[in-house]
């Protein structure tokens, strides 16, 4: 399929790999709520996905906006599912779609959508609590881009043999479309910039235009940001640090701002669904372990914007973690995404705990001709972790695909995202 032809398929219907377990969660609960950054395409998802079905109010219709304020009771009557989208201009609406919810329970009635603050978050928790199920919608991942609507390959790895998984990746129909992942780290997941627009100087007004409205209009509405000038200073130092640990002493020194304000500023990046903060996987057996979480962006390509750098290998990691994120918060049933790393300097880029708590450990390299050496970490992290542990799976920028080792298995990383 050519790009062009992509761009079209995608104008007319934005398939996301959470379209399932949001129909499910429908089924199920009598409100869920679909949240993240803005921009993500969490309108068009709720709109395409439901047209003629559900009724469709938009806080950002004033007159739906008037309406919820003056007789929000009226405006969530009737007995036809209702769509709320961008509720977080109304957050006292959700008073009275909790009383709607108890008056008569009904699965799958609200479904509200909003980017996500904390004014927001807490507003839904205090309201909602056990009346509502909570999906993120990320940036699109390579596959939604293509116009699968899907992300990895990550449930099939999870549930084949460590020895079939050479079969499973050689038999994927894998396109080799938008395999340059440099070309995929700089136009990013947002929809807009990834899929409407044609070059990076596009792209670049789009991504300003996006940061100025993030910081002069939702930070502006939290008392928390106190100087937008540093805050801004913080994004781009976490940009150019894509992929480090994330030592906020350090930080708060380099920057010269106190370790509270970075702390809270870090808070907020994360609840905006902006920076997405990894943990250590913290079971010690036997190895002294770094703790410190390592720092990633939601989207590739306003990381980039906001560095002024040239994608490298932490591009690549951060496009890995981020199909792995869709994946997981995708799911019915939640697995984890940690890094590993010693005292000593061993270290893996991602490990995913799977609900029945086997580890997968996953390296990724820039490199197209993997080595033995690559497969040295992945091989102590399976020597300290035994059986719990599967197989090691080190993506690269090669064509090549085989065991490196009798449990390490090299492949392009096209192949798996």
């Amino acid at each position: 399929m050519r790009r062009m032809d992509i761009i079209h398929a995608m104008n007319e219907f934005h398939d996301r790999a959470v379209r399932e377990g949001l129909q499910r969660r429908l089924n199920i609960m009598p409100a869920v709520v679909v949240t993240g950054a803005r921009q993500t395409g969490k309108s068009t998802l709720v709109q395409a996905l439901f047209r003629d079905k559900r009724r469709y109010h938009s806080m950002d219709d004033l007159d739906v906006l008037d309406a919820a304020n003056k007789d929000p009771d009226r405006l969530l009557g009737g007995d036809q599912p209702l769509t709320l989208d961008e509720v977080q201009h109304v957050p006292d609406l959700l008073r009275a779609v909790k009383r709607h919810i108890d008056d008569r329970r009904r699965p799958g009635h609200f479904l509200l959508t909003g980017s996500a603050n904390l004014l927001l978050m807490r507003k839904v928790a205090e309201s909602l609590a056990g009346r509502a199920s909570y999906l993120t919608l990320w940036p699109t991942t390579r596959r939604e881009q293509l116009g699968l609507g899907t992300c990895g390959l990550w449930e099939a790895l999870l549930t084949t043999a460590d020895s079939q998984w050479l079969d499973l990746l050689q038999q994927e129909a894998a396109t080799n479309e938008l395999n340059d992942w440099r070309s995929l780290a700089r136009i990013g997941g947002f929809p807009t910039p990834a899929m409407h627009m044609q070059d990076d100087a596009e792209r670049a007004i789009w991504f300003d235009g996006y940061v100025r409205t993030y910081l002069e209009r939702d930070l502006l509405q939290l008392s928390s940001v106190a100087s937008l000038p540093d805050f801004r200073r913080l994004m781009r130092a976490l940009c150019v640090g894509m992929g480090g640990l994330t030592n906020q002493t350090s930080l708060a020194r380099n920057l010269g701002l106190p370790q509270a304000t970075v702390h809270r500023y870090l808070n907020l990046l994360e609840t905006s669904y902006l920076l997405v903060r990894v943990p250590a996987y913290g079971v010690n057996r036997g190895k002294r372990l770094k703790k410190t979480p390592k720092t990633y962006w939601s989207d590739t390509g306003l990381a980039l914007h906001l560095s002024g750098a040239e994608p490298t290998g932490p591009a690549l990691e951060n496009l890995v973690l981020m199909d792995l994120t869709v994946w997981r918060d995708s799911r019915d049933v939640r697995s984890e995404v940690f890094h590993w790393r010693t005292h000593s300097g061993q270290e893996v880029d991602f490990v995913v705990e799977a609900e029945d708590g086997r580890l997968l450990p996953i390296e990724i390299k820039t490199s197209q001709r993997p080595r033995l050496r690559d497969s040295v970490n992945l091989r102590a992290f399976r020597s300290q972790y035994g059986d719990q542990a599967r197989c090691g799976l080190l993506l690269h920028d090669g064509e090549e695909i085989g065991w490196l080792t009798e449990d390490v298995l090299a492949a392009p990383w096209w192949r798996v995202l």
